[in-house]
């Protein structure tokens, strides 16, 4: 008999798992975790899987940093500062509260060890002295995170200081915060691997990274941890299995186990249930169009980045794309100019909608061709 209910609640769940890739609708909703405020979203298509008050205000703690690093990894591609930099550590500095990497006044610290301090270690005082190195002062510096997040877009975010030290004015959102950090994926990938190292010694004092998913989950690479008392426990983090990224926030959980545990749910239900694929590729001609009064007679048409699509698994043989394009296109032509749209459906669900831009610049045609379409114009 107990061999007989096996076999059953086997095929029970063969073929419940069978129904579910077979059935998109049929993915469950998001876990509900213990949280204020969290986000799911894939770093490629930048498809949201899972999200609650995403765009609710909250003070970010040391998610901060996130935009700290940003900036300095930005001067560091731009040649302004480099890794090997001196830094004369300020009083300012030295005095900071809250987490530190311990460096001391008058001293002098490299850019590079600064940035694990203030990675690995969240440390207040390498921010500070990080902060005073790029913008003169920390006041200045600041301008430059406000001008990169609006830069970003980011509607809904300010920021007061290069710390995530309480202020009024400091204020951000779940959604804002997951951009950042995927913005800081994707432009600054050279630096990116700071934030899955695990610990880091200076002043012969040795200090763990305090994203504990880093050693409970092989499929985590960053980012970063806050907390205050008005902010919760909060974890952003960022994650790559089978080719997929995906970025979770967490924000204002009730303890460092809980915003783990939190994460990794979220991680776990993305993975579980989506997939993300290329649809189709950067400068691939997805169409070729009548172009008059041109040198040549066609215009190929395609995306100017590869277009990356999240669905659940299972649904891929049921997405459709469809083009609109201009119906007269008349030369010059210029590379990338817009003329048309590429729609991604689900069912009735949008999945994507990207610009259809030219791939070849087309000048003007001789003045036999331009006759000749005059002509051809009038009968069309």
């Amino acid at each position: 008999m107990r061999k007989s209910l096996t076999v059953i609640i086997f095929l029970l769940l063969t073929g419940f798992s069978q129904l579910l890739l077979a059935n998109p609708k049929l993915v469950p909703v998001a876990p509900d975790i213990p949280a204020k405020a969290y986000l799911l979203i894939d770093q490629e298509s930048g498809y949201i899987l899972a999200s609650k008050n995403m765009n609710e205000r909250i003070a970010p703690a040391s998610l901060t940093k996130l935009m700290t690093a940003y900036v300095v990894f930005y001067e560091l591609k731009s040649g302004t500062i480099s890794l090997k930099d001196q830094v004369k550590i300020s009083e300012k500095a030295w005095r900071m509260k809250g987490s530190r990497m311990f460096i001391e006044v008058n001293k002098r610290v490299s850019v590079e060890d600064l940035l694990k301090g203030m990675i690995i270690q969240s440390g207040n005082d390498a921010s500070v002295a990080l902060a005073e190195h790029v913008g003169g002062d920390e006041r200045a510096f600041v301008t430059l995170m406000n001008k990169h997040a609006e830069s970003m877009g980011l509607k809904n975010t300010h920021f007061a200081n290069s710390t995530g030290w309480p202020n009024p004015n400091h204020y951000t959102t779940a959604h804002d915060l997951a951009h950042i950090a995927m913005a800081l994926i994707r432009d600054f990938p050279e630096y990116y691997p700071l934030f899955k190292i695990k610990e880091f010694t200076y002043n012969h004092i040795k200090q763990y990274n305090r994203n504990r998913l880093l050693w409970l989950d092989d499929r985590v690479d960053g980012l970063k941890t806050g907390h205050t008392e008005s902010a919760g426990y909060c974890l952003i983090t960022s994650a790559k299995q089978n080719g997929m990224r995906l970025v979770s926030v967490v924000l204002g959980t009730p303890s460092d186990n809980a915003r783990a545990s939190a994460s990794r749910a979220l991680l776990d239900y993305g993975f579980r249930f989506y997939k993300t694929f290329a649809l189709y590729k950067a400068h691939e001609p997805l169409a070729h169009r009548r172009i008059w009064k041109g040198k040549t007679e066609t215009l190929p048409l395609g995306l100017e980045r590869t277009l990356y699509i999240t669905a659940p698994r299972g649904s891929r043989s049921k997405i459709k794309a469809n083009m609109n394009i201009d119906s007269m296109i008349v030369a010059p032509a210029a590379k990338g100019q817009t003329y048309g749209t590429v729609n991604v459906m689900l069912g009735k669900q949008q999945l994507a909608q990207r610009p259809l831009v030219a791939l070849n610049d087309v000048p003007e045609g001789g003045l036999w061709r331009k006759l000749v379409d005059n002509v051809l114009l009038m009968f069309k």
